[in-house]
């Protein structure tokens, strides 16, 4: 089958762009970008009573958290799941209606032929049992004593000890996991602070379980290969994995910023406005002139926040390249995140997207998203690389896969390498304020986040009160 160019962006919707006629002329805070960080800024300040214009540049919400649609496909241009424990999505206004659809239990390790998973069962707090290693599960069937060795044949082996360890070593990595996901976020801010590789090695692990383990898990979940983050960072990112389950908004991820952006008041959110200049009191737009305001929030990313605000930092970036194949059968019976322990190609994690999340594909076909961090290999050979690795992780062939798209974001996730501020300050002077996942972790928690703390720091200056904003987490499904 001939694999199609990847296609352009094509929104299904998109926000009406802006007029200057449209745009109020009496607002009380401007916000500059429609982000997520920018829209929970936005309904935390309406919900308290203050009326709020969000100006993005582009012709739609959401920044980096945008989905293409491609006949029926559903593809983000993000490769990164989110965590159920996320405790922002609970306490942001406008989610009411989000869906996550969840992943299985833990992830699936392809290490030695074999498909491992480790997980931590939820709401579990002992040593014993909190993580487990089940089953291989292999793509054909074997027998007893045989391991499935890449390109799917089987044959006599000896069972290895698996990316895991022994059982002593799992029982020592259940321990920590369930000790870390006992411990409150704010214990883990106080620990000593390495880079994630330096503080893995340091723990007393057997090489075995973190390289088959711990690095791949935390790769993906930090879009970070080389593990030059914060160890604070990464512990947090093993907290939300310990204490919740993987997933992703169903319908795509642009789902959540689009949720955000329809349930503020009509008129607030304007597409299409070029912010040229920026102070406490007014925002110079390039084709709708002046808006005054009392006070601005500047909600974009790292580095246009600093063309604005010279002075800013600008961190480094991690790249992030997410390829979509699609296939007549879902080459993974179960919805998994599946990593690569093995290290044996471009790819670090891979999922059969359509298992975990239907509405992505049309009936009648698979839709796989695998993610490649770091600097992706040439164009050319990109797409061969990835379907040799695909092969072996999944046990069958993948030379009738069509390539869908190829995403790629040199600047995809802000670096978090020690030391990091979790907590870099939000409030500049009095009136001015920024936010992003630049200013805390770089997730969708630490942008949302983010949001929530500029609001409340700007609600103080006003010696307004903040609004409660707390609910419960719909199960995801």
């Amino acid at each position: 089958m001939t694999s199609p160019q990847p296609r352009d962006l094509q929104e299904e919707h998109v926000l009406e762009p802006a007029r200057e006629a449209h745009i109020s002329q009496d607002v009380d805070v401007v916000i500059v970008g429609a982000g997520v960080a920018g829209l929970a800024a936005a309904h935390h300040l309406t919900r308290a009573g203050l009326t709020t214009a969000v100006l993005e540049a582009a012709p739609r919400v959401g920044g980096r958290m945008s989905t293409e649609k491609v006949d029926g496909f559903r593809l983000d241009r993000q490769g990164r799941p989110l965590s159920t424990s996320y405790p922002e999505l609970r306490r942001t206004p406008g989610l009411e209606a989000l869906a996550l659809r969840s992943f299985s239990p833990g992830v699936l390790l392809h290490s030695d032929g074999r498909h491992h998973r480790a997980y931590a069962p939820l709401h579990r707090r002992s040593a014993r049992g909190a993580l487990t290693a089940v089953r291989a599960l292999a793509s054909a069937p074997r027998l007893p004593g045989t391991a499935v060795r890449p390109g799917g044949h089987s044959g006599p082996s000896a069972r290895p000890a698996g990316p895991l360890g022994r059982p002593l070593d799992q029982a020592r990595l259940g321990g920590a996991l369930a000790r870390l996901a006992a411990t409150p976020p704010g214990g883990i801010l106080g620990r000593p602070e390495l880079p994630a590789a330096q503080a893995l090695s340091a723990r007393g692990f057997p090489a075995r379980t973190v390289d088959g383990f711990l690095r791949p898990l935390l790769a993906a979940l930090l879009c970070d290969p080389d593990l030059t983050t914060s160890s604070r960072c990464a512990d947090l990112a093993l907290h939300s994995f310990a204490t919740g389950r993987l997933c992703v908004p169903e319908g795509g991820c642009d789902t959540l910023p689009e949720l955000l952006a329809a349930a503020l008041p009509p008129g607030t959110v304007r597409t299409g406005v070029h912010v040229t200049a920026v102070s406490t009191t007014s925002v110079t737009t390039r084709d709708h002139g002046v808006l005054p305001c009392r006070s601005l929030v500047l909600a974009t990313g790292a580095r246009a926040a600093a063309a604005l605000l010279p002075g800013l930092r600008v961190p480094a970036f991690h790249p992030v390249t997410v390829v979509h194949h699609t296939a007549d059968e879902p080459p993974l019976g179960e919805p998994a995140l599946l990593l690569d322990a093995d290290r044996s190609g471009p790819v670090t994690h891979t999922a059969v997207i359509s298992q975990v999340d239907p509405t992505r594909a049309p009936a009648g076909r698979a839709l796989v998203s695998s993610t490649v961090l770091g600097t992706p290999p040439a164009a050319a050979g990109l797409d061969a690389a990835v379907r040799a690795q695909l092969a072996r992780l999944y046990g069958t062939s993948t030379r009738r896969w069509e390539l869908l798209a190829v995403h790629h974001d040199p600047e995809a996730v802000p670096a978090m390498p020690p030391p990091h501020d979790l907590c870099r300050p939000v409030r500049l002077l009095a009136g001015l304020y920024v936010c992003g996942d630049h200013r805390g972790t770089s997730t969708v928690q630490g942008a949302l986040h983010s949001g929530r703390r500029a609001a409340r720091a700007l609600l103080r200056d006003l010696g307004v009160r903040p609004a409660p904003a707390n609910r419960p987490l719909e199960k995801a499904a």
